[in-house]
């Protein structure tokens, strides 16, 4: 049996929901505490940006444990250290963070290995599942961004993933070819972090994008952390240089190494120590209890987090080790 189709994917009911949008320019700037409680809910459709362990946004996801955020759907689209932080709300006693996924990379921290616990919630029956291929999980974004419920694709033909998915085979009406129908993915609630930004939600960052730029376009609510604040006019001085425009944008969220553990591209490198620390707790599910409860639920805010992490000594080390990469050193 193929696997559920955990979002729908009309493009008229997406449609109503980003008509009600706001289309001025609308100071949205708040903490990351009150863009979870404002725009995430219980029982929403979520995705992250960023790939694998780079550009994640680590900040929000800490504060959707923190406020107890249940039963969310989750796009595992090249998703590693964010998706290892959403499956520790599926702790024992913790409630039930993650009920279902549309899997396509998720549980590996791909050289790192794989997520002791992350592995044992897939496993544990607890969620339900759908398997894509990267590529037809990016399409499915694509599809939202453009406002249709569905694009053509060659991907996935003759796999077994195909089976698994809720992807469906059609004939070209013009050729008779066989393609697969990929569904539009329109998520609740997205965030993305990002480089800079201005207050109105405007951002731009380096490096690869992804599927970051559909992934704003698709979905109905979009959280926005960024390294830095920037002033609205500097952003108007270099438009061409504008992602992800204010208009996809609900709230913004200055975090300063907001990607933390992972890395961000010409700011810091990621933390390797700290990932395998995380790898090497969640061997035990008391130890990896008592490590949540010392680095997320028992702290305020991400600051506090970085701190017990190292602190600024720390993050200038790996601030430091970014750069002499960029230099060829």
């Amino acid at each position: 049996m193929a696997a559920p189709l955990f979002t729908s994917p009309a493009s008229d009911d997406a449609r109503s929901a980003f008509a009600a949008k706001p289309r001025g320019l609308v100071d949205k700037v708040m903490t990351v505490s009150e863009a979870v409680a404002r725009f995430v809910r219980d029982g929403d459709y979520f995705a992250t940006g960023g790939f694998g362990a780079n550009r994640i946004p680590t900040a929000v996801c800490h504060e959707i444990l923190r406020q107890r955020k249940q039963h969310l759907g989750f796009s595992g689209h090249t998703a590693t250290h964010d998706f290892q932080i959403l499956c520790a709300g599926n702790l024992t006693g913790r409630g039930l963070t993650l009920a279902r996924v549309d899997a396509a990379y998720v549980v590996g921290l791909e050289a790192r290995g794989l997520s002791p616990h992350a592995r044992r919630v897939m496993e544990s029956g607890a969620l339900q599942v759908a398997e894509w291929s990267n590529y037809t999980l990016a399409l499915r974004y694509t599809a939202a961004a453009m406002g249709v419920p569905f694009v053509p694709a060659r991907s996935l033909l003759g796999t077994d993933t195909l089976g698994n998915c809720p992807a469906k085979v059609i004939t070209c009406p013009f050729t008779g070819e066989k393609l697969a129908a990929v569904p539009a993915l329109y998520p609740d609630v997205a965030a993305i972090h990002v480089h800079e930004a201005d207050r109105y939600g405007n951002c731009r960052f380096t490096g690869t994008s992804v599927a970051d730029i559909d992934l704003a376009r698709a979905s109905k609510r979009v959280i926005i952390s960024c390294e830095r604040l920037v002033p609205h006019d500097e952003m108007r001085l270099n438009p061409h240089r504008t992602q992800i425009p204010f208009l996809c944008v609900d709230a913004v969220c200055e975090v300063p190494f907001g990607s933390y553990p992972g890395n961000m591209p010409g700011e810091y490198f990621s933390d390797e120590d700290h990932l395998k620390l995380w790898m090497e707790v969640e061997k035990d599910p008391a130890a990896f209890s008592q490590f949540l409860e010392d680095h997320i639920f028992g702290v305020r805010d991400f600051t506090e987090y970085l701190d017990l992490c190292g602190g600024l000594h720390r993050l200038q080390a790996l601030r430091q080790r970014e750069l002499l990469l960029h230099l060829g050193k």
